[in-house]
């Protein structure tokens, strides 16, 4: 398949990994077959390392609580910055983790059941690791938008419409 088709696959998963191959392969003017192949291959080349559902926890009953949190570390000789982050990746905790430019080294997304499993988290696990020098932990309070998706309802004007 040509590169701008793959583009169009790769674009039309991220926004909904429900796409059907199918749907992609009418959309594309290609055989479902043909599309069906060349997401095996983004697979297998590890491109498309998997899929997701984006979930609006404002609509759960137990809201898990999230933090932001901005780690400096002291790189190491050999590994650099990889051999800790890949350390902090293996937390459960930890579900994104991003090497950043500016006034810290790495920022993590933690998730936990409270803020006291959060807090714990920080200063028992992450806080001991040698070569963490400091961090700032950030709580987020509301998310408006993940993924390019608004979570926020459409607020409706429920007052009538005057015409001239």
């Amino acid at each position: 398949m040509k590169l701008e088709d793959r583009k169009f696959i790769l674009n039309a998963l991220v926004k909904n990994a429900k796409t059907t191959a199918a749907d992609l392969a009418e959309q594309l003017g290609a055989s479902e077959q043909e599309v069906a192949a060349e997401i095996a291959d983004l697979e297998k080349q590890n491109i498309i390392r998997g899929y997701h559902a984006l979930v609006n926890e404002d609509n759960l009953h137990e809201k898990p609580v999230k933090a932001i949190i901005e780690v400096r570390v002291r790189p190491e000789r050999e590994g650099g910055f990889d051999r800790i982050a890949r350390r902090l990746s293996n937390f459960p905790q930890v579900t994104a983790l991003y090497l950043m430019s500016g006034g810290y080294d790495l920022m993590l997304e933690v998730r936990g059941a409270d803020l006291n499993e959060v807090a714990s988290f920080v200063s028992s696990k992450l806080a001991t690791i040698d070569g963490v020098l400091s961090t700032a932990t950030h709580f987020l309070l509301k998310k408006y938008k993940e993924s390019g998706i608004m979570l926020l309802e459409e607020e409706r004007d429920e007052r009538l419409k005057i015409v001239p």
